[in-house]
């Protein structure tokens, strides 16, 4: 047995030299060592391990280089105030939604949010009506907001406060945020985003507009999924004076840690400088090869990357710096995904159909030449297998409100014997991310195939212990 399980671990995996197509962003530290000023942070990296002594400034109480770098990122990206955030996405998520809405508050949000925002609907004990979203045949998947029905949504539900909404979603799909923000807006409700994988976006104009620009109320980015920043690093952005700034400034505080990480906010002051400098030449080198590289790859048989032409909706949008690699029905993508791993590939995720990859600025030519060498040696007839059709999944019924499912009795029970009854916890198959059943929600054989069909397929599925699914004893 190793002394020193986790070291070891991480050092067989890095001598494997996988490339990765997955977060963070600065690709193993190639995003830092391109520039002479990432190349002084990388060098005294471990000398940054510093604490809130005289000439630091102090994260929640920001007078000198703390508040000095918050205002160049609030300057680059056109916000009213941005904040590092020093426990990732999360916290800011959570902040978002506790300075947006009171206890007892109806929230329309959409499904495909991530496992953090449906926590803080949890604790701020808010009651919320879902989005449920457009739904692809190609690549088996659903993608982004119909307008008529997030309309009609909205006029059924005048005394919702709020709209939650991803952007881009996991498959790096746009919704049409400006539209959105305006009609929600239009009926007194505030806009708040998830756009933890948008950081970059607004860069160059082959991107998708960055939320920030798009009429919302508050906006968090992760810096470390797209940018060259430390893995856990992100950015809240206040962008409307709709949102009381002493009590947005409470929230952030109290979400993050009282011994905040100086290497992470150098990192995230690192990330907006290089983008600032650098990033609108660097993107478009980046998407020149994303473009010609999936030209060759749909030309593989059985093999296609999703493209704008495929959203078939001209008010949608995708992000061009990830590939969305679908294979044909019949196939399985969990079995691409395992072939791609082998050959030391590292995608960032995959659900039955689509094996999702995140490039930066860092992945080279010769990176992307591997790619293609491998998808195109890949045979075709050895990734056959049965396809779980999502066009058949609903939004599970709501049995009680989110939060009341924390209280009270519970009892685990077999998958198979759950039909019915109240789900106690969330479950989740990460990556994504995102929820087959929240607490709350009654369970039906639909979900249950779901899961199945994950847990069959070796995916993580959060919520599920050895085959069992928490439930709530009702009375």
């Amino acid at each position: 047995m190793s002394k020193l399980p986790l070291i070891d671990g991480i050092m067989k995996y890095i001598s494997e030299k996988n490339n990765l197509f997955c977060m963070p962003g600065h690709k193993q530290g190639k995003g830092f060592l391109c520039t002479n000023e990432g190349k002084i942070f990388y060098d005294n990296f471990i000398k940054f391990d510093l604490t809130e002594v005289d000439g630091l400034d102090n994260l929640h109480h920001a007078e000198g280089i703390i508040k000095e770098a918050e205002e160049k990122l609030s300057e680059f990206y056109g916000t009213k105030k941005s904040y590092f955030l020093v426990n990732g996405s999360t916290s800011g998520n959570l902040a978002m939604i506790f300075t947006c809405f009171n206890e007892g508050d109806k929230v329309i949000v959409e499904r495909n949010c991530h496992r953090s925002i449906f926590n803080g609907i949890i604790m701020r004990k808010l009651k919320p009506v879902y989005i449920k979203n457009n739904f692809n045949d190609k690549i088996n998947a659903p993608l982004a907001i119909d307008e008529e029905y997030f309309l009609k949504l909205l006029d059924e539900n005048r005394d919702a406060k709020g709209v939650i909404i991803t952007y881009p979603n996991y498959y790096g799909v746009c919704c049409n945020l400006e539209f959105i923000a305006k009609e929600a807006k239009k009926r007194g409700m505030k806009v708040v985003v998830d756009s933890a994988h948008g950081a970059h976006f607004g860069v160059c104009d082959e991107l998708p507009k960055s939320a920030v620009k798009l009429g919302c109320d508050i906006v968090v980015m992760s810096a470390h999924k797209t940018l060259p920043s430390l893995t856990q690093t992100a950015y809240l952005h206040l962008c409307s004076n709709d949102v009381e700034m002493d009590k947005l400034d409470f929230y952030v505080s109290s979400f993050l840690t009282t011994s905040p990480s100086y290497i992470f906010m150098a990192s995230m002051d690192y990330a907006r400088f290089y983008i600032e400098e650098k990033g609108e030449d660097e993107y478009r080198k980046l998407i020149y090869k994303c473009n010609k590289y999936a030209r060759k790859i749909n030309k593989i048989q059985g093999m296609h990357i999703l493209s704008e032409e495929d959203l078939k909706n001209e008010n949608q949008c995708i992000d061009k710096t990830r590939f969305v690699i679908n294979v044909d029905k019949g196939y399985s993508a969990f079995k691409l995904y395992n072939y791609l791993k082998k050959n030391f590939i590292q995608p960032e995720m995959c659900d039955s159909q689509n094996v999702i990859l995140i490039f930066s600025p860092f992945n080279g030519e010769e990176e992307f030449e591997k790619l293609y060498t491998v998808l195109k040696d890949c045979k075709m007839e050895e990734l056959r297998d049965k396809n779980l059709d999502l066009k058949e999944l609903s939004i599970p019924k709501m049995g009680i409100n989110p939060w009341e499912a924390l209280n009270g009795g519970k009892e685990m029970v077999n998958i198979e014997e759950a039909e019915g009854k109240i789900c106690a916890d969330a479950i989740v198959p990460y990556p994504p991310g995102v929820p087959i059943l929240m607490p709350g929600e009654i369970i039906s054989k639909v979900s249950i195939d779901e899961i199945k069909y994950y847990l069959e397929n070796n995916a993580l599925v959060m919520g599920i212990n050895e085959y069992k699914i928490n439930t709530v004893i009702r009375r």
